[in-house]
C-alpha cells in the first residue's frame, strides 16, 4: 500500500513539473510571437504613412542589430555579403585583387597589399583611395555595397580609378585566385630554432602549420617558438588539431558548456602527435583570442609548452552559424569554453551589465585557481596568463584612443612618400628623432582628438565671444601637448606599432617578420629560454 502511494505521489510531481513546463514553454512561445506581430505592424504603418520614403532592409537591419547589441559582441546577424564575407575568412581564398581595405564615405581606401597578387602587380600602394570602379563612381556607398565591388571570378578584368596624394591614376587589373596563408611566415632563427607565425585559424590553419613544422625539421629545427600574437582566433577544431600536433592522442583539448545540451562538448585529441618532445615557446598578447587561447591554455595544462608575453584577450566563447531565410545568417554564442584543468578564460561578463551599460569583468568577483599536470597554478577569469611576463607599459587613455584612430596608419602614407628609400628589413629602426616627427603630425592629423579636445572645441564654437581666440589657440595648445605627454608614456609600444606599419609599405608583412626574427625582444627572450635547458624545465614542473 505504501508503495502504491509513492508511485501516485511521484506520477503527481511529474505531472505537476510536465504541466509547469508546457506552460512556461507556451508563454514564451506566445511572447515571442507577440512581439513579432508587433513589429510587424508597426512596419506596415510606417510604410505607409511615414511622410519620405523608407528602406525596408536598412530599417529591419538596424532593428535586428539594436536587438542585439546588449547581448554580447560575437552574436551578430549576416546579410548575404556578410555571409560571404564570413565565408572567405574560413575558407582563405576568394576571387580579388589581393588587398585589405577601409571603407568610408570617400570610397576604398587600401590598408595592404598582399605580394604577388593583382594588386601588387598593377602597382597600386598602401593608402590609395579607389573612387570608381568600373566607370561607377563609389563615394557615399554603404560598405556592403563597396565590399562586393572588387571580388569577382579569377581572370576576369575590373577597371578603377586611384586618388594617391592628390593625383587621379586609372588601373585595368585582372582578378586572381587570392590565396590568404595563415602561416604567413615560417623560418629558422638560427641552427636549432625554427619560427612560425599563425596569424589565423581557417580551414587552412592546421594543414600549414603542418607543412611548415616538417619543413624546418628538415632544416634542423630542434626547438621551436610559436608566435599566436595577434591572432584573433577563428575554427575551434583547427585549434584542436593544431594543439593535437604537440599532445598524445586521446587527451581534451577543451570542453564547451551550453544551455542546449547537445552544444555541451568535450573534445579529444583524435591523431597522433607530430612531437611529444621538441621544446616550445608560445608567444601570446592582449590581441590573443578565443582559438589562439585554446592552444595556448592546452599547451600550459598540460606542461607542454611555456607560454611567454602577455595576458592574453579573454574570449572563452564559443559561437556558430545558424541559416536564416533568403541566405541571411546568425552568428550565435552558443557556449562557454573550459581549458584541460577547468579553466573558462572569459574576462567580460555581458549577462550582468551594470545600469550603465558598463560589462563587469568575472576577476571583479575573485579567481580561481586550477592545477597543470605537474602541479603548477594556473588561475581563470582573464586571459591566458604568461609562464613568463613580458612587461610593458600600461597603455593610458589616450593611447588606446590613438591606436583605434587611422593617426598612425595616415603617418606611415605620409612617411612613405616622404622617404623613396628605407635601410633594409633587419637594419631599419624607428628613432627617437622619427618619434618626434610623428608628435609634430599629430597636430595636423585631426583624425586623432581626445574627448578634452572636443568638448573645448564644441564650448568655442557654442560661444559667440571672438575676442577669446588667442586664449582658445593656447589652451588648445595645452590640450595637444597634454595628450603628446600621454601618448609618449608608451613609446615603447607606439615606436613597434609606427616601425612594423612603416615596413609593411616597402617590405610588405615579410619585411615586419624578417625584422622581428632579429629585433623582437621578446622573440630575443624566447630564443635565449630555449638554450637553457635547465630554466625552461624548471617553469615548467610543479610551483
Amino acid at each position: 500500500m505504501k508503495k502504491l502511494y509513492l508511485k501516485k505521489k511521484t506520477i503527481l510531481v511529474l505531472l505537476v513539473v510536465t504541466v509547469f513546463l508546457s506552460f512556461s514553454f507556451k508563454s514564451k512561445f506566445f511572447e515571442i510571437a507577440k512581439q513579432i506581430e508587433i513589429y510587424n505592424s508597426l512596419f506596415k504603418e510606417l510604410n505607409m504613412y511615414y511622410v519620405d520614403e523608407i528602406n525596408p532592409a536598412e530599417l529591419t537591419n538596424k532593428a535586428i542589430k539594436n536587438t542585439l547589441k546588449d547581448l554580447d559582441p560575437y552574436t551578430n546577424f549576416y546579410n548575404e555579403q556578410d555571409v560571404e564575407d564570413a565565408r572567405i575568412r574560413r575558407a582563405g581564398e576568394y576571387g580579388g585583387i589581393g588587398i585589405s581595405v577601409f571603407y568610408s564615405e570617400k570610397g576604398i581606401e587600401i590598408s595592404e597589399i598582399f605580394k604577388g597578387f593583382s594588386a601588387d602587380k598593377a602597382q597600386l600602394k598602401v593608402g590609395d583611395l579607389i573612387i570608381s570602379v568600373d566607370g561607377q563612381s563609389i563615394k557615399e556607398m554603404e560598405s556592403e555595397q563597396l565590399s562586393m565591388l572588387l571580388k569577382g571570378v579569377p581572370n576576369s578584368s575590373i577597371s578603377i580609378e586611384i586618388e594617391r596624394q592628390g593625383n587621379l591614376l586609372k588601373k585595368e587589373i585582372i582578378r586572381d585566385k587570392v590565396v590568404i596563408n595563415p602561416v604567413p611566415f615560417a623560418k629558422m632563427i638560427d641552427t636549432e630554432t625554427g619560427y612560425i607565425v599563425l596569424t589565423r585559424f581557417n580551414e587552412k590553419a592546421s594543414s600549414e602549420v603542418k607543412k611548415a613544422f616538417r619543413s624546418l625539421k628538415k632544416e634542423g629545427m630542434k626547438k621551436l617558438v610559436f608566435d599566436l600574437r595577434s591572432n584573433p582566433g577563428g575554427s575551434l577544431l583547427e585549434s584542436i588539431n593544431i594543439s593535437n600536433f604537440f599532445l598524445p592522442k586521446g587527451q581534451t583539448i577543451v570542453s564547451t558548456k551550453a544551455k542546449i545540451k547537445k552544444f555541451s562538448n568535450t573534445y579529444k585529441t583524435t591523431n597522433q602527435p607530430l612531437d611529444l618532445d621538441i621544446p616550445i615557446v608560445v608567444l601570446i598578447n592582449g590581441s590573443s583570442a578565443s582559438a589562439s587561447e585554446i592552444v595556448s591554455g592546452s599547451l600550459q595544462d598540460y606542461d607542454r609548452a611555456v607560454i611567454m608575453g602577455e595576458r592574453s584577450f579573454g574570449k572563452g566563447l564559443v559561437q556558430r552559424q545558424k541559416e536564416l531565410t533568403y541566405g541571411t545568417q546568425l552568428k550565435v554564442t552558443i557556449s562557454k569554453y573550459y581549458t584541460p584543468s577547468g579553466r573558462c578564460i572569459q574576462e567580460l561578463d555581458y549577462a550582468n551589465r551594470t545600469k550603465d551599460g558598463k560589462v563587469p569583468k568575472f576577476s571583479d568577483n575573485g579567481i580561481n585557481e586550477f592545477k597543470t599536470t605537474n602541479g603548477r597554478t594556473v588561475l581563470d577569469g582573464g586571459g591566458i596568463l604568461p609562464d613568463v611576463l613580458i612587461n610593458t607599459t600600461e597603455k593610458t587613455a589616450a593611447t588606446k584612443m590613438l591606436l583605434k584612430s587611422r593617426a598612425i596608419f595616415n603617418f606611415a602614407t605620409a612617411f612613405y612618400y616622404q622617404h623613396s628609400t628605407i635601410k633594409n628589413e633587419t637594419n631599419f629602426d624607428f628613432t627617437e628623432q622619427d618619434f618626434n616627427q610623428f608628435t609634430n603630425y599629430l597636430k595636423s592629423d585631426t583624425i586623432f582628438t581626445t574627448d578634452q579636445e572636443l568638448l573645448f572645441k564644441k564650448a568655442y564654437k557654442i560661444s559667440e565671444d571672438k575676442g577669446i581666440s588667442k586664449e582658445y589657440e593656447k589652451i588648445q595648445e595645452k590640450l595637444h601637448q597634454h595628450k603628446i605627454d600621454e601618448i609618449s608614456k608608451n613609446k615603447d609600444i607606439l615606436k613597434t606599432i609606427i616601425k612594423e606599419e612603416i615596413l609593411q609599405r616597402y617590405y610588405y608583412k615579410e619585411g615586419v617578420y624578417l625584422h622581428n626574427i632579429e629585433n623582437d625582444n621578446t622573440i630575443k627572450e624566447a630564443v635565449t629560454l630555449l638554450q637553457n635547458e635547465d630554466k625552461y624545465k624548471d617553469i615548467l614542473s610543479e610551483n
